[in-house]
């Protein structure tokens, strides 16, 4: 059984991955945890055990341990991936440090799992919003070959980590922001990281580059905007996709249906859609509202919701854990 960190463990991202290592069963053998000075000395209980936090240092990973899962901001894992996997642990970073390296994957193990075969030591995991929408559109690009996808996000305030949570929790209050520029209460901001020199956000280009990476289309068409809504968690996506070849609408609601990791909740007649609400607490990617765009030829509209701090991080990261040990 395999020694196993987490590192930025007392984060909402590291405790998740705790929950859902200790949810799935995950075999470990010995259990680290690890996070910022600050944090060092609290405690966090792990299958009925308690666990003292520690400082992450250099010599952390001189212990031989196996897997690290990382969720402690792009700057540490810059600095601590490469010198644990130096140590022969594999790291499976949350952050967006690596994604975009030619040498390292970035991996959703219901669409790209053989990628991890080719790691050097870093396995990166992708951005929460990109993670729910190719688990939705890999089964379909196969059957129909993808031409065009445009993305419009409608993302929870989890995904900016606490500081977020609070914000709206405190908006709700009147207290003035803290984390986002603007209030999110009674509100949605445009704005989803920085802005970059193409008018486009940070979180926008990233969900362009890292989809064309994963679904090994680096010729894809992809726009994007990405949105902050006051929704504590599940991040919701509106997202339109042409496709080369013509489609039977009910042959695409069969291949959803048996996706893996999928739930198709499609039925407009009852009222049965996705939902952030019915998402939260979910490891799968609720998919519906499904329709043709008359506008386009081979157009197709598609809503996709799934819990970010979930799919959109923790489990994902457990996820590709679990491809290695089974490897």
């Amino acid at each position: 059984m395999p020694k196993v960190a987490v590192v930025g463990a007392t984060g909402m991202v590291g405790r998740m991955m705790l929950r859902v290592l200790e949810e799935r069963n995950f075999p470990i053998d010995e259990l680290y945890l690890f996070a910022s000075a600050k944090s060092a000395g609290s405690e966090i209980e792990f299958k009925g055990k308690k666990y003292i936090v520690e400082e992450l240092k250099e010599d952390s990973f001189d212990r031989g341990i196996d897997i690290a899962l990382f969720s402690a901001g792009a700057s540490t894992s810059l600095k601590f991936a490469k010198i644990a996997a130096s140590k022969g642990c594999v790291v499976i970073d949350n952050s967006s440090a690596w994604r975009m390296h030619d040498d390292v994957p970035l991996v959703v193990p219901e669409v790209n799992p053989e990628d991890i075969n080719w790691h050097k030591g870093i396995i990166a995991n992708p951005n929460c919003s990109t993670i729910q929408a190719v688990v939705a559109l890999k089964p379909l690009d196969l059957k129909y070959k993808i031409k065009r996808i445009v993305y419009s996000t409608y993302q929870a305030v989890s995904g900016a980590g606490q500081g977020g949570y609070e914000d709206l929790q405190n908006g709700i209050k009147g207290i003035a922001p803290k984390k986002f520029i603007h209030p999110i209460a009674f509100n949605v901001i445009p704005h989803i990281d920085v802005f970059m020199d193409n008018g486009y956000t940070k979180e926008e280009m990233k969900m362009i580059e890292e989809t064309k990476k994963i679904m090994h289309r680096p010729d894809l068409k992809i726009t994007a905007t990405t949105v902050r809504v006051p929704v504590y968690h599940g991040h919701s996506e509106s997202i339109n996709v042409e496709f080369e070849k013509d489609f039977n609408l009910e042959e695409i609601k069969e291949i959803l249906k048996n996706s893996k990791g999928v739930i198709l909740m499609d039925d407009p007649s009852n009222n049965i859609y996705p939902m952030p609400i019915l998402a939260e607490g979910k490891n799968e990617v609720f998919v519906g509202r499904l329709r043709r765009d008359f506008s386009v030829e081979h157009g197709l509209n598609m809503w996709v919701v799934a819990d970010n701090i979930r799919k959109g991080a923790a489990t994902n990261a457990v996820q590709i854990a679990e491809l290695i040990v089974n490897n």
